[in-house]
C-alpha cells in the first residue's frame, strides 16, 4: 500500500511589539515592458535613471539573464516556470480577441506564493489571457488586481481600440481618466503596501509597468531634460523611462515607510528588449524587439536585498526568465509539488552567493507556425527552416529567420552622426557603417555564435565550427520531441467589448 505524506509547511515566526511575524522574505517583483538593453543608466544611456541605478549597483546586476523577445511569452514563463513551447504559447503573443490564455492546468506562481501563505497582489499589465473569468489574475492565485488585461492601451484614457481596459479586481474602473498610468499603478502598488499586515503574512506584489511600451505619452515635464535629444520619439520614450524610474523610487520608499524593505528582496526585469521603431534601444546588442537577436531577448534584470550574501556586484550566471518561478518558491520556503515539469531553476544561491549557474543551456524558442526560411541545411536533424535558438554553455544557435538583424545605435550619440560615408550613406565613424554587417544572405538559416566573447554577435561560426551546429541542432531536436502544439486561435467576434458593456473582459 503506497502511503502518500503530505509536505507540511514550517514558518519561522519572530515575535515583535506587534505580534508573531513571519520571518520569511517579502516579494516584490517590477516588470517593465519592452524596456531596451541599453536604456538604463549602468548600460551608459543618456536616460537618467537614478532610482534603478541606485538599486542595481547595490544589489546585483544580471549581465546574463534572458527574457523572451515578446510581451506574452516572458509573462507566460515568469508565471508557469515552463518554456512556452510547452505551454502551447511559442507562437507570437495573445492578442484581445482571442480565445486563448497560460493554461489551467498547472498551478502559477502566485498560486504557489498564496499556497504557502503569502499575501498575494497584482498591479497593472496581464496579458496571458482573459476569455474565461477562471483565466483572470484574481483566479490565478492573487488576492487582488488592479491594471489591464490586454497588451497594450493609451495611458491616459485606459482604452484599447476605443474601449476601456482598467480593472480593480473584476469591476471596470471609469473614473481614472487622465491618471497617468505609470504614476498610477504606482500608487495602486504602495496602497497595497501601506495596507500590507506583516504580522499575518509576508507579502508577494507583482508590479507589471505598462511603461514604456508604445504608444508614446508621458506628461511634458519629463522630457524637459531631455531636449537635447533631436528625435521627438527618443525624446518621448526617455521621459517615459525617467517616469517609470521615478515610479520605483516612489515604490521603495513605500516599502520603507511601511517597515518592510529590510525583508524585501526586490527583483526588476524587462519582459523583452526595445522597440526600435517607439523610441527604445539595444545597442551595442544586435536586434529588437520580436528578434531573436541578443538585442531582443538579453534583458535588464537586477535583484536588491539586505537578505543577499554578497551584494555590490555583476553576476554574469546564465540565467532566465522561468528561473524566478523556482527561485521564489524557495525564497517563501514552498513546495513546488503540483506543478507540471519546471524548466527553471532555483537561483537564489547563484544570485545571492555569486555561486555557479545550475542553468547549462537555454531554449529560447522554437515557433514552427513561424514562416520557414531557406532550405534545410542539415541531413537527418532539426529542420533549419523553422525559426528556434537555443544556447549550450558559451555558444548560441539561431535556425530559419531570426529577425532583423540590425545594429542601432541610440539617436542621441551625435558623434556617430557627425560626418557621412558616400558609399554607404552611413556615418563614417559608425560602428555599422560597413553596410554588409547589417543585411544577411537571403537563403541563409543557421547562424552560430560565442555569445560569452561575442556579445554583439558579428562573428557568424556556422561554417567555421560545423560540428558545434550539429550538437546544437540535435538538442534543438529534442526539445522539439517535448513541443506541445501551439495554442493560436482565430479571433472570436463574441470578444468585442461592443457586446459587453464598452469593456475589454471575459466573454465565453
Amino acid at each position: 500500500m503506497q502511503v502518500l505524506v503530505q509536505p507540511i509547511l514550517v514558518f519561522v515566526l519572530l515575535w515583535g511589539e506587534s505580534g508573531a511575524v513571519d520571518a520569511r522574505p517579502n516579494i516584490v517583483f517590477v516588470l517593465a515592458d519592452d524596456y531596451g538593453f541599453h536604456d538604463i543608466g549602468y548600460h551608459g544611456s543618456r536616460i537618467r535613471t537614478p532610482n534603478l541605478d541606485k538599486l542595481a549597483t547595490e544589489g546585483v546586476r544580471l549581465e546574463n539573464y534572458y527574457v523572451q523577445p515578446i510581451c506574452t511569452p516572458t509573462r507566460s514563463q515568469l508565471m508557469s516556470g515552463r518554456y512556452q513551447i510547452h505551454t502551447g504559447l511559442q507562437h507570437s503573443i495573445i492578442h484581445p480577441a482571442q480565445p486563448n490564455g497560460l493554461p489551467l492546468n498547472s498551478p502559477t506562481l502566485a498560486d504557489k506564493m498564496k499556497e504557502g501563505g503569502y499575501a498575494t497582489h497584482m498591479v497593472g499589465k496581464w496579458h496571458l489571457g482573459f476569455y474565461k473569468q477562471e483565466y483572470l489574475p484574481t483566479n490565478r492565485g492573487f488576492d487582488s488586481y488592479y491594471g489591464y488585461l490586454t497588451g497594450a492601451e493609451d495611458y491616459l484614457t485606459h482604452k484599447r481600440s476605443g474601449f476601456l481596459d482598467l480593472h480593480d479586481n473584476l469591476d471596470p474602473v471609469f473614473n481614472e481618466t487622465g491618471h497617468y498610468s505609470a504614476q498610477l499603478f504606482t500608487q495602486k502598488a504602495s496602497d497595497v503596501i501601506m495596507a500590507h499586515d506583516s504580522t499575518k503574512s509576508p507579502l508577494f506584489l507583482y508590479l507589471a509597468y505598462q511603461s514604456v511600451h508604445g504608444p508614446l505619452e508621458v506628461p511634458e515635464h519629463y522630457m524637459e531634460q531631455y531636449r537635447d535629444i533631436k528625435d521627438t520619439k527618443r525624446r518621448t520614450y526617455a521621459g517615459m523611462v525617467t517616469c517609470m524610474d521615478e515610479g520605483i523610487g516612489n515604490l521603495t520608499s513605500a516599502l520603507k515607510t511601511a517597515g518592510l524593505w529590510d525583508n524585501t528582496v526586490f527583483i526588476f526585469s524587462t519582459d523583452n528588449g526595445g522597440q526600435i521603431y517607439e523610441g527604445g534601444n539595444n545597442y551595442p546588442l544586435r536586434g529588437w524587439k520580436g528578434s531573436l537577436w541578443e538585442g531582443g531577448l538579453h534583458g535588464v534584470g537586477f535583484v536588491h536585498s539586505p537578505l543577499l550574501h554578497k551584494q555590490g556586484y555583476v553576476n554574469r550566471a546564465l540565467i532566465h526568465v522561468s528561473d524566478w518561478f523556482p527561485t521564489i518558491v524557495g525564497l517563501a520556503r514552498g513546495f513546488l509539488n503540483g506543478t507540471l515539469p519546471l524548466d527553471g531553476f532555483d537561483q537564489w544561491r547563484t544570485i545571492s552567493k555569486d555561486a555557479p549557474s545550475p542553468r547549462k543551456e537555454l531554449l529560447h524558442n522554437i515557433d514552427i507556425l513561424y514562416g520557414r526560411s531557406g532550405s534545410p541545411r542539415y541531413p537527418d536533424t532539426f529542420d533549419t527552416r523553422i525559426r528556434a535558438a537555443l544556447r549550450v554553455g558559451d555558444y548560441k544557435l539561431i535556425t530559419g529567420n531570426p529577425g532583423n538583424s540590425s545594429w542601432i545605435p541610440p539617436p542621441e550619440l551625435q558623434d556617430l552622426r557627425d560626418t557621412t560615408d558616400a558609399s554607404t550613406g552611413k556615418p563614417a565613424n559608425h560602428p555599422d557603417s560597413d553596410h554588409r554587417l547589417l543585411f544577411r544572405p537571403s537563403d541563409q538559416n543557421v547562424w552560430l555564435f560565442n555569445i560569452t566573447a561575442d556579445p554583439e554577435e558579428r562573428h557568424d561560426l556556422s561554417d567555421s565550427l560545423p560540428e558545434v551546429v550539429q550538437q546544437l541542432l540535435s538538442r534543438l531536436l529534442y526539445y522539439n520531441s517535448t513541443v506541445v502544439p501551439p495554442r493560436f486561435p482565430k479571433e472570436d467576434p463574441n470578444a468585442s467589448p461592443g457586446k459587453h458593456g464598452g469593456v475589454w473582459g471575459p466573454w465565453e
